[in-house]
């Protein structure tokens, strides 16, 4: 799964360069997500998070999943909720896209227990 997350600073100088190209452009759409995520509805802060990451698994975005899976953790999600989420997925979406987002959730776990005092 590693090589999955090694175009991180790619992925950072491109979004960089969006905001410096395209701030406005970028601010909106920082704006519009946040709205639709607080204000869209009733759901609690845990399921909206697990939503996205179901979301992402399907979409199979090992970026905005791995972003999604710590966004859920910080916010109070368990593994267990997280990976309950993404083995839901498998029989809407299919297998091979619940085992991809299972070794996303791995790898997030592994390489990220110190920032999430796990």
């Amino acid at each position: 799964m590693k090589d999955y997350f090694d175009n991180f600073d790619v992925i950072e100088k491109n979004l960089k360069y969006m905001v410096q190209n395209h701030g406005e452009i970028y601010e909106a759409y920082e704006d519009f997500g946040r709205l639709v995520h607080e204000k869209g509805g009733p759901l609690d802060e845990k399921t909206r998070w697990l939503i996205k990451i179901a979301l992402s698994a399907d979409c199979q975005n090992p970026y905005s999943l791995r972003t999604h899976i710590l966004k859920a953790l910080k916010s109070g999600c368990t593994k267990e909720e997280v990976e309950h989420a993404i083995l839901l997925v498998a029989p809407t979406c299919g297998f091979p896209k619940t085992m991809h987002a299972i070794l996303c959730l791995r790898d997030v776990l592994e390489h990220e227990k110190e920032t999430l005092l796990l």
